[in-house]
């Protein structure tokens, strides 16, 4: 794919450490005028689905990149490290379904390389720190133009981990969605498509009991109500005017929150 400017870096990290500065250090040691753009490193620790969809809803908007995503609970076991190739960028990191949706949003796994090459990596490699010891050095190298295939070995890209796909269900004046994500002005995610909710009226129920209306800007509800609209990301998204949508509905990720019209 030839040589990138720009390697993002997303992780489970937080900044209270020297964890991902050891990362930035990495990359310029080896790639000095390679830039890197910091998505965010306060995924919820081990939360591969969070992490994952903070990536696919990031990545298109950045530069084509070398993507470098560590949540990675299983580090130190038998998990591999795997880049992916799609048409606008590499996808770095564990396999374990933490890439995938990053690869779609950028137009679909091309290819898969596990990563074998001990010369690309540091020279001792932690057990507990991929993202310094293999990660780092293997993005920095293929930002340079280094040629995938001398990261390692190719594999077959049907063995690549999945996350399970988010639960989606939609009725005659309903949407049924699992929470995604919770932003930290406490807005809800859901995983419907955001052009599921042109089917419904303007009156809307949360979960059987709890009232909202449907609208385009946060100011088409009250103080205090909730509003049901399509957020930037093109999903279905649940805020309440002033406040935190996650706090009224009382949710997680992984929770399934129904809207019915009333």
């Amino acid at each position: 794919m030839g040589s990138f400017g720009w390697i993002s870096l997303t992780t489970d990290y937080g900044t209270f450490d020297g964890f991902v500065a050891a990362c930035h250090g990495v990359i310029a040691r080896q790639a000095p005028d390679v830039r890197v753009i910091d998505v965010t490193h306060h995924v919820p620790p081990a939360d591969v689905a969070r992490g994952a969809a903070v990536l696919a809803q990031t990545a298109p908007h950045l530069p084509p990149s070398v993507h470098v995503a560590v949540v990675d609970p299983g580090v130190g076991t038998e998990r591999r490290g795997i880049v992916i190739e799609t048409p606008n960028g590499l996808l770095v990191g564990p396999d374990n379904g933490l890439l995938v949706w990053a690869a779609e949003a950028l137009g679909g796994i091309e290819s898969v390389v596990e990563l074998t090459n001990e010369d690309w990596f540091l020279g001792d490699i932690s057990r507990t720190f991929h993202g310094r010891d293999i990660f780092s050095p293997v993005a920095a190298r293929l930002a340079l133009g280094a040629p995938l295939t001398d990261a390692g070995r190719t594999v077959d890209p049907q063995s690549v981990v999945r996350l399970p796909d988010p639960v989606v269900a939609i009725g005659d004046g309903w949407i049924e969605a699992e929470v995604v994500t919770v932003d930290r002005f406490g807005n809800v995610q859901l995983a419907a498509s955001g052009a599921m909710l042109r089917g419904l009226g303007p009156e809307l129920l949360l979960s059987g009991s709890v009232k909202a209306r449907r609208g385009q800007t946060f100011g088409d509800a009250g103080p205090g109500e909730l509003i049901v609209f399509e957020d930037s990301a093109g999903r279905v998204a649940i805020a309440v005017n002033g406040g935190r949508a996650v706090v009224v509905l009382s949710v997680t990720p992984g929770d399934v929150v129904r809207i019915a019209e009333r």
